[in-house]
């Protein structure tokens, strides 16, 4: 052992034990839920990275916007667009969005490696999903709800009457918290599933559009057949039309689907039922990806 030089000396380096407040998990979860809800609309971030989320935002707002000017200014009875078919009407522009922000969510914690420092503080795999999926969740809430607000002041400005734009809204309402809980289930799921970025906005494309697609090309097939009856049932296979029946059969909107104008009772409540289903399913699967991430 070789022995220590005569000059020898141990340097006092400052190091001194925090004894500061520790705020704990519930703080930490707060942080993380309010860290991807900001990065959802590229606060905090380059000025670049705020030019998609907030151009698609002004694109979702636009027509609520164009409905005010028109209601004002025509003297209509009520605005053009139902305040539960907001989300349905406008599912491109929503689509886009959620391609934009579930991948940055999720996608890039995984290709950067910076799960374990999230692990390495006072927060579990749970507390990772609970607050990323309550973010996307707020985000996608707001995405669609502030241009149901602007309907709603419009509404009252164009007088068409106090009581039935706050019933209708507080409908819109639900049914964008419902619209928005499906989309981010299925959104954040399909994200995390890839470390790329680009994979994950061309697979939730994907997931949204080419069964959609489906689904309406079966449903007019159905309807040309005389198998209109078939049609409710079909619906089931697309995010898209599966929460278009639901809306219009617990929330008073409006049914697109050809050949029928609503959906028979038991149809209505396998919608609920199979909504409810694919979320819990999305978030256990979710949870399980965690398990082994990171």
């Amino acid at each position: 052992m070789t022995a220590p030089a005569p000059d020898a000396r141990i340097h006092d380096i400052g190091y001194r034990r925090y004894e500061g407040e520790r705020l704990g998990a519930l703080y930490a979860r707060r942080s993380l839920f309010v860290h991807s809800l900001r990065g959802a609309f590229g606060l905090g971030r380059s000025a670049r990275s705020k030019v998609l989320p907030f151009g698609l935002f002004a694109i979702m707002c636009a027509p609520a916007v164009v409905m005010v000017a028109v209601a004002v200014f025509a003297g209509l009875d009520e605005l053009p667009i139902e305040y539960t078919s907001y989300g349905v009407f406008m599912q491109p522009i929503f689509g886009l969005y959620l391609a934009l922000v579930a991948p940055q969510m999720v996608s890039l914690d995984l290709r950067y490696k910076t799960i374990p420092l999230y692990f390495s503080r006072p927060i579990t795999r749970t507390d990772y999903v609970v607050a990323k999926s309550a973010a996307l969740v707020a985000a996608l809430f707001l995405f669609v709800g502030v241009p149901l607000v602007i309907a709603y002041a419009g509404g009252l400005l164009a007088e068409l009457g106090f009581a039935d734009q706050t019933t209708a809204f507080a409908r819109g309402l639900l049914a964008t918290a419902v619209f928005a809980v499906l989309h981010a289930a299925i959104g954040l799921l399909i994200a995390s599933l890839t470390p790329r970025r680009g994979f994950g906005v061309a697979a939730i494309i994907s997931v949204l559009t080419i069964p959609y697609f489906a689904v309406v090309s079966l449903m007019v097939v159905a309807d040309e057949q005389g198998s209109a009856d078939a049609v409710e049932w079909i619906g089931l296979f697309s995010p898209g039309t599966l929460f278009e029946g639901f809306q219009a059969a617990f929330l008073g909107g409006e049914l697109e689907f050809p050949g029928i104008d609503s959906l028979s009772g038991a149809a209505g409540a396998v919608y609920a039922v199979v909504i409810i289903a694919l979320i819990a399913l999305c978030h256990v699967l979710l949870a399980r990806r965690y398990r082994k991430a990171g």
